[in-house]
Order: structure tokens, then C-alpha cells, then sequence
């Protein structure tokens, strides 16, 4: 397939959260898998990727820090001498651990685009934790975090009213582009939609893995938040804030002022 690139007609994207790396988690196996990836990323009209590789979980004795860094300025390296439009920078995908904030000042667990002011949070799946004194703590050390995936925790896919306590503590919500259209199945569509629609999600993404199962959907997500809910709201989760993100600038609320009131207005119902 001829790769087509974004030119000033098509809309670009950065992605935040995509697991493009190597052999360094449960994404790509090879670097020719992982350029794979990367050329469908540019396909998708993606010009920035932060690759975030899981850190933490099962992944607490590898992908620290400066390995994540150095695997991100190879990969680079490729991108260029296979001329694929992409540029990476490092990040990760770091499950809820109370060490977190300890790890970060031992430079041992990275913000996103390694900026020091975001961090995307991966929930454990099979339980419900309360994050708040770890969103407080973030804080502390000017930190906000991103949950990635909430749409598809069963729980909180069932009781969306849980992320109240944690959106009034300057989290912010990414869901994935494919549960929009229905890869992860009904029940994450739907919770995804009223996340979005609710202005309760700040930040759409790919968390692409592979080309099978888990292949980028970025701009298809656009085209179907553009058709269902306007193009503003598709700009604001899809191309503007994710590029906050990169840049290290705010965040914008979904619904223009991020207030608690308007949080409290805005509570998605029950699926």
C-alpha cells in the first residue's frame, strides 16, 4: 500500500499514547514490525507519536527511563533512513503504583513527550483502585495525569460516575480511538461515546500495538466524532490537545471552562 501523507488538505495528528518500541513490551516483536507500525501511523495521518511502552506491572524490572530513550532515538534514526513522516518522542504507558512519584524523581519512570508535566496512567484491569492521594502527590511535583483507556475498564465502563473525584483533581481522560468504532466491543463503544460526548475525555489516541488487532484509527475516529458531535469537538480531542500535550501547554476542557460545577452538570449516565 502507498503510504500518503498529510499535506495542508488533510488533518494531522499527534498520538499520545502508542506502543511502537521494539521488542519492549507487548507491541511490536521486531524492528521491522515496528516500522510497519510506524508507516501505517503516517497512513493515518500522524506526524508526532510519543511511544509509550509500559512501565510498571509486569514490566517493574525493564523499560526504564534512559532505556526507553535511547530506544526511542534509534527508532528515530530509522524513521529517517526509511524516510517515513514520523518523529517519536519518549514516554510510557505506567500502571498505578503508589512508587510512582518516587520513581519519577529517580528519573526511573517518564512523563509523556518526557516533559514533566503529564503522565499517563494505566489502571489495573481486573480491579477498581481509588487514585486521588496518587493524583494529589502528582500534584505536588506539578504533574497532571492522564487515565488512558477508562472506556475499557469494566468497571468504570459500568459506573462512569467513579472519575468524578478524579477529573475535580485535574486528571484528564484518553480514550482510544478504535473503542469509538466498536474494536474493543459494545460495551467500551458505548462508555467511550459518553465519555466523549459528555466532555468528559480531554484526549483521543490509538494505543496502537500491531497491524492485526490493535492498528491505528486515528482519523476514522475524527471523521465519526466530526459527523456525530461537530468538528470542534473532534479538533479539541484529537488534534488540539494531544498537541498541548506534546508541547507541554494546558489542557483544554471539553466543555470551555473545566470547573467542578461543570463537571458536576456534565456526569455521564450509567451504560
Amino acid at each position: 500500500m502507498k503510504t500518503v501523507y498529510p499535506t495542508p488538505e488533510r488533518e494531522c495528528y499527534v498520538d499520545i499514547h502508542c506502543h511502537c518500541l521494539p521488542a519492549v513490551d507487548d507491541g511490536p516483536v521486531t524492528l521491522s514490525e515496528s516500522l510497519s507500525l510506524c508507516r501505517a501511523l503516517a497512513r493515518d495521518c500522524i506526524t508526532n507519536v510519543i511511544a509509550t511502552p509500559h512501565q510498571l506491572g509486569r514490566f517493574s524490572d525493564t523499560n526504564e527511563a534512559a532505556q526507553i530513550r535511547e530506544q526511542v532515538a534509534i527508532l528515530n534514526q530509522e524513521l529517517q533512513s526509511d524516510r517515513i513522516s514520523l518523529s517519536a518522542v519518549p514516554g510510557a504507558d505506567v500502571r498505578v503504583d503508589e512508587r510512582i512519584c518516587r520513581l519519577i524523581e529517580a528519573d526511573k519512570v517518564l512523563t509523556l513527550a518526557d516533559g514533566g508535566r503529564y503522565i499517563l496512567l494505566e489502571l489495573p484491569y481486573e480491579i477498581f483502585i481509588d487514585i486521588e492521594p496518587l493524583l494529589v502527590e502528582l500534584s505536588s511535583l506539578g504533574i497532571q495525569a492522564i487515565i488512558s483507556h477508562p472506556e475499557r475498564h469494566p468497571i468504570i465502563a459500568r459506573q462512569p460516575s467513579v472519575l468524578l473525584e478524579w477529573l475535580g483533581q485535574s486528571a484528564h481522560l484518553q480514550v482510544t480511538s478504535a473503542s469509538l468504532l466498536g474494536d474493543f466491543g459494545s460495551a467500551a463503544q458505548k462508555a467511550a461515546w459518553q465519555l466523549v460526548s459528555s466532555g468528559w475525555a480531554s484526549l483521543v489516541a490509538t494505543d496502537s500495538h500491531d497491524l492485526d488487532h490493535r492498528r491505528p484509527r486515528m482519523s476514522m475516529a475524527f471523521e465519526q466524532i466530526s459527523a456525530k458531535l461537530g468538528e470542534a469537538a473532534a479538533r479539541l480531542v484529537c488534534i488540539e490537545n494531544p498537541r498541548r500535550v506534546l508541547e507541554g501547554k494546558d489542557i483544554l476542557s471539553a466543555c470551555s471552562v473545566g470547573t467542578r460545577k461543570c463537571i458536576d452538570e456534565r456526569v455521564p449516565s450509567r451504560p
